[in-house]
Order: structure tokens, then sequence, then C-alpha cells
């Protein structure tokens, strides 16, 4: 009985051990083979300044997106509607483009039987510079709404 439990505990001290060495193992294994940790730091460091080359390269970059970003279209609606009393199948189309100032513009295209027309108002924190129709009062509003 004394010595099958010798055994036990024999048998858990060395899985123990052998668990220890590879754990040891596993974090040696991150130094170079021919132990000259002192080339490796140096060559992390020169890595490390090509990285902070490439980024200190790119934040110019992306501050000028960052500070472009307010102007740029963010948001988007078209109404479809008929100019001509149901004459030409909802063929005419009201669009909204705006940024995330509220600023930009309502593009109408008018469609007819014989002629087409194209007009642009500006838009100013929603509302137009100019009186809008109906069908471009409801591009901005559901511009505004993705919003």
């Amino acid at each position: 009985m004394l010595i099958d439990a010798i055994a036990v505990i024999s048998l858990f001290v060395a899985i123990m051990a052998i668990y220890m060495v590879s754990l040891e193992r596993r974090r040696f294994s991150a130094l170079p083979r021919d132990a000259n940790v002192l080339d490796q730091i140096r060559r992390l460091d020169e890595d490390l300044a090509l990285v902070e080359a490439a980024v200190a390269k790119i934040q110019p970059i992306l501050k000028g997106l960052v500070d472009r970003m307010p102007g740029a279209i963010r948001y988007a609606a078209v109404v479809t509607f008929d100019a001509n009393d149901e004459r030409t199948g909802h063929m005419s189309r009201a669009i909204a483009l705006l940024n995330e100032r509220r600023d930009g513009l309502v593009i109408t295209l008018l469609h007819g039987p014989r002629q087409s027309l194209f007009f642009t108002k500006m838009i100013r924190d929603g509302q137009g510079i100019e009186p809008l129709s109906v069908e471009e009062e409801t591009a901005v509003q559901r511009a505004l709404a993705g919003m």
C-alpha cells in the first residue's frame, strides 16, 4: 500500500516536472537560437523605427481626410414623381445629397413627353436657400431621416 502511494506521488511529480519543463521550453523558444538577445532587440528596434516612420507619413494624409469628411456627401434620398399629371409614369426625380452638416443640394429632373428639365437648389442646414417643391422637400427630409 505504501509502495503504491509512493508510486502515485512519484508519477505525479514526474508529470508536473515534464509540464514545467515544457512551459520553460515555450518561454525560451522566443529567444534566438544563437542566444544573441541583443541582436534580436536591435532588429526589433529597427523594425519599430520603420513602423514609426510609416505612421508619420500616414498621419498628414489621415488628418487631411478627417478635415474633409464633414463636407463629404453622407446622406442621400430620391423621390420619384410624375411631373405631368400621370402621363409619363413617374419618371421625374428629386435627389437630395447632404453632408453631415446638413448642407448640400437637391437635383430635380423633370421628365416630360417632349423635353426633360434639370434644376439644382442649394441646401444649408437642412433648409433650401430658395423655396423647395413638395418633392424636393420630401427628398431632403428623407435624407435627413438617414442621419
